[in-house]
């Protein structure tokens, strides 16, 4: 049985998205749009050319808002003014690599951004659930080839690594200082690598290897034996408007949840990128013999058994078919079709599928 979101409760209900120009964002907002909310959205502005939120056309379906999350009073003039029952807070600097070349910049963002945000929701009554995306990053990683739980230690070797951890602190000390007393729900979200279309993201594999293909140029592949724990991305926005719903129900039963692949399901890079050369039809692939540049984790994996309990969120497309779906939204886009259209036909098409 699927356990799709609740059309009937996301009827009217005005939701802002912190970071909705990105592309978890940008998705995000075309589904809860489609589920009939009013969504509301502060960001910076796009970060790419191209990006998905403007090659599908999302403005129009959001009260859209610069807003950059480091100055607190705009934050909380922005926030006040669009009184959000519930709010997901998605902006975030969130790359490894970047977060070295600006360590300072990744905690201003990640850890003020969020405590700012936070602070605005607190003094904004209509709200009554707040959904925090963090990242399968935040654990204390031995690389020992456990899948992380909830209950494990929080840590973070790089910058942005600490900085989502040190976001997770946030998150608890406003739950126990503000949220709890008030009946709102928050709640923090674990998700492991996302793919899907409509990235073009820097510095990411997926966005790296369509640009790299789609010009006839070499992707070069600096760490193949990395394993992550790639997922199409609907999976862990199924799972954070899930989230919302149940703590607006029932506030501060969930506080933090994983959102990943089962654990058979986690490939190594060059497995991601030979299934993406294939799905893709074209281009040629380096994968690098030695590792460089600065620590990044060789092995990463996640439990996902408390979404399953507490949510009944399970993962439905498998890696292979994430990457087939993936691959398959490029190709078409660049040979003309709507990014719209592919973006609502793959949230149709997920959304009609069996939960494993």
């Amino acid at each position: 049985m699927t356990n799709n979101p609740d059309h009937e409760f996301w009827q009217n209900k005005r939701v802002l998205i912190t970071g909705h120009t990105g592309f978890k964002g940008a998705w995000l907002s075309l589904w809860l749009d489609r589920l009939g909310a009013e969504v509301g959205g502060l960001s910076l502005a796009p970060a790419t050319e191209p990006n998905l939120f403007d090659v599908a056309a999302i403005r129009g379906d959001v009260a859209h808002s610069i807003c950059d999350l480091r100055d607190a009073k705009a934050t909380a003039i922005a926030v006040s003014a669009f009184k959000p029952e519930v709010v997901f807070h998605l902006a975030a600097q969130a790359l490894v690599r970047p977060s070295y070349n600006d360590p300072l910049g990744t905690f201003d963002t990640n850890v003020m951004g969020t405590a700012n945000l936070l602070d605005a929701v607190r003094r904004t009554r209509s709200v009554k659930a707040c959904v925090v995306a963090t990242t399968d990053k935040v654990y204390r990683n031995d690389e020992t080839g456990r899948a992380f739980e909830e209950t494990d230690a929080l840590g973070g070797h790089d910058p942005y690594s600490a900085s989502k951890a040190a976001s997770e602190m946030i998150v608890e000390s406003y739950r126990k200082s503000f949220f709890v007393e008030a009946g709102v729900g928050i709640a923090a979200a674990r998700a492991g690598n996302v793919i899907g279309g409509g990235d073009w993201s820097e510095d990411r594999l997926i966005p790296d290897a369509v640009r790299a293909w789609t010009s006839g140029e070499v992707l070069d592949v600096r760490r193949p034996d990395a394993v992550r724990p790639w997922q199409h991305v609907l999976e862990p926005l199924l799972g954070y408007i899930k989230l919302a719903e149940a703590i607006w129900d029932v506030p501060n039963t969930i506080e933090a949840v994983n959102f990943g692949p089962d654990r058979g399901d986690v490939l190594p890079v060059r497995k991601l990128i030979e299934g993406a050369q294939l799905a893709f039809g074209s281009g040629e692939t380096h994968f690098a013999e030695t590792i460089r540049g600065p620590h990044e984790a060789g092995l990463l994996s996640l439990n996902n058994e408390h979404a399953r309990e507490a949510l009944n969120v399970s993962p439905r497309w498998q890696t292979d078919i994430a990457i087939a779906k993936t691959m398959n939204w490029y190709k078409r886009f660049y040979d003309g079709e709507s990014a719209r259209e592919l973006c609502l036909a793959d949230i149709d098409q997920y959304e009609g599928s069996n939960a494993v």
